[in-house]
């Protein structure tokens, strides 16, 4: 795989830490024990086979499969046999909590599910790092070297005190907000949707007053009814039920949470996709219907992250 990706014996020697020729050597014995040539040399190039490009997919999918072994293998040998460190962030409901313990437990009787609550870039550095097997993220994100469960949409709405005017509204135009501060999670719990979150309100016709952080429930009802400050969350929100809230649906659903379940490419163990399979069921009931939206690249720009 590495010679298919570098087409320089030399580079993939390097990549891999040993010399050229036992590399060639063993590509030579590989090509003798499957019958096919992989690559064709000259003294100026390599070029793989169309052969050689037939089997690069499913040596992937080999090596893939050894790494999820080898990751289980690591964690019977660290003395966590049986244990999934796996996180989701602050914003989701208890409700959507307790049906994820549920169901991974009937999926998983056997694995011990260790939960955290992390933000989505604490998750992207431990899923990086190694030190979180799963986890639920917020996109736009930078998402290389990760595996993703399916991107579910949940629209946003707007929260604010039962006697504001615009509580009146069936639904609410972002620009009939214009003089009302925003609370909001604080940026570097996830710069990308931060930004694209502020570039959309922007775009609308609404620019708050100022950006409050906040992400506790009772902490942002505090600041609802003491200040003229609004918040955007999903139709089953934290504070669904409180009479001196009212949430409503945004004109045009300019809005939404993207997520979807992440972990290590390669690292994908059975555990790993029951979670996943888990998150993806739960949150699914409350997504809105038809295909989530594919996670792009983010493109930094001179103050601030957008994803296009």
């Amino acid at each position: 795989m590495a010679v298919a990706e570098e087409l320089h014996f030399g580079r993939a020697a390097q990549r891999l830490g040993v010399a050229q020729p036992p590399l060639s050597q063993r590509i030579q014995r590989l090509e003798r024990e499957l019958g096919v040539r992989l690559f064709e040399r000259s003294s100026r190039q390599v070029t793989i086979t169309k052969g050689g490009t037939l089997l690069l997919d499913e040596a992937r999918r080999l090596l893939a499969h050894s790494e999820a072994l080898m990751a289980t293998a690591r964690r019977i040998q660290d003395g966590h046999s049986g244990l999934l460190r796996a996180a989701l962030p602050p914003d989701i409901t208890g409700e959507t909590v307790a049906a994820i313990l549920a169901g991974f437990q009937e999926r998983e009787s056997g694995v011990e599910l260790e939960l955290h609550e992390l933000p989505t870039a604490e998750q992207l550095a431990q899923l990086a790092s190694h030190d979180l097997d799963v986890g639920l993220i917020h996109h736009p994100c930078d998402v290389s070297g990760l595996e993703l469960g399916p991107v579910l949409r949940h629209e946003l709405g707007v929260l604010l005190p039962h006697d504001a005017a615009e509580a009146r509204l069936e639904t609410v135009p972002l620009a009939a907000l214009t003089g009302y501060d925003l609370i909001l999670f604080p940026r570097a719990h996830a710069p990308a949707v931060h930004d694209e979150l502020l570039t959309t309100c922007a775009r609308h016709g609404y620019t708050p007053a100022a950006v409050r952080h906040g992400q506790g429930p009772s902490f942002i009802r505090g600041l609802l009814l003491s200040s003229r400050a609004i918040a955007f969350g999903p139709r089953d929100a934290h504070h669904a039920g409180d009479r001196d809230l009212i949430w409503r649906p945004l004109s045009g659903a300019p809005l939404a949470w993207r997520h979807s379940a992440a972990w290590p490419r390669g690292r994908g163990d059975a555990a790993v996709r029951a979670f996943a399979d888990t998150v993806t069921e739960a949150l699914g009931r409350t997504a809105a219907p038809g295909p989530g939206v594919a996670p792009g690249p983010l493109h930094l720009r001179p103050t601030a992250e957008y994803w296009i």
